[in-house]
């Protein structure tokens, strides 16, 4: 049994994950034109008709762009919350009924031989959470948009294989850009995104012998480099005795250049 995933998309400009295991594949979020995504599917070699379902995390629209489009034009299933469907509804147009399906926060869903677990973060959204994927004995695990990271998320998203992890900002270039003080204090603030310290903190608590892979997800646009989000992470993890690039490996993520289709 394998577990495969690749991060077709990440960043303020939309998001969009693919995993597969066994006969059955999600798209976490759709937050690109349908278009935009058939394209991105086509990159790993993958069709969107051939998906389970999508798995949405929260309403904002970097993160739901696509999602009706791609529902109606593939007569795919959505998963989401109760409190998540209702401030999504009018955004996304209208969905066949049987093609509705609420997952509840901090509940198991399974699909063969993968079960999906769901868990809240802390996000100004309606009830957003995000996900850890088990199949085979392994373990995946994605955590964006979130504040800070708790110890009942640590607790929850520990040891896995792989994780796709917010970096989202690095504090210096968020005080000093040029975004008004409000979107700055709403970043900065426990339903904002974590910053590129915050993150390797959080991480360097979770990291567990099984950990191989983590893909640095979320990077904003004006507030972040993919390089400065890598060595600050790098910095701060081996400041607490964990040696990149031996016991574990970051990546990137970009807009719009999806990562390889890799086995967690």
């Amino acid at each position: 049994m394998s577990l495969h995933m690749s991060v077709l998309a990440s960043g303020s400009t939309g998001n969009a994950i693919y995993i597969e295991s066994e006969g059955h594949s999600f798209l976490v979020d759709a937050g690109l034109s349908c278009k935009q995504m058939e394209s991105l599917f086509q990159k790993i070699d993958r069709r969107m008709g051939d998906l389970s379902g999508i798995l949405v995390t929260h309403e904002h629209s970097d993160h739901i762009k696509g999602v009706g489009v791609a529902a109606r034009k593939y007569q795919l299933p959505i998963y989401a919350n109760e409190k998540t469907w209702r401030a999504m509804e009018s955004l996304i147009g209208d969905i066949p009924l049987d093609q509705k399906f609420t997952f509840e926060m901090e509940t198991v869903k399974s699909f063969g031989s993968l079960s999906i677990e769901s868990f809240g973060v802390s996000h100004d959204a309606a009830e957003p959470m995000f996900f850890t994927f088990h199949s085979g004995g392994k373990k995946f695990v994605i955590i964006t948009d979130t504040g800070y990271v708790s110890e009942r998320m640590k607790g929850l998203i520990s040891n896995a294989h792989a994780y796709v992890f917010e970096s989202n900002h690095d504090v210096q270039m968020l005080r000093m850009g040029r975004y008004p003080w409000n979107i700055k204090r709403r970043i900065l603030s426990d339903v904002g995104h974590v910053s590129n310290e915050d993150a390797a903190l959080a991480m360097s608590d979770v990291i567990g012998d099984q950990t191989k892979r983590i893909y640095l997800a979320h990077l904003s646009q004006d507030n972040n480099l993919k390089d400065l989000a890598r060595m600050s992470v790098s910095q701060t993890l081996e400041s607490r005795g964990i040696v990149v690039g031996e016991q574990i490996r970051l990546y990137d993520t970009d807009p719009k250049i999806p990562t390889p289709l890799t086995a967690v």
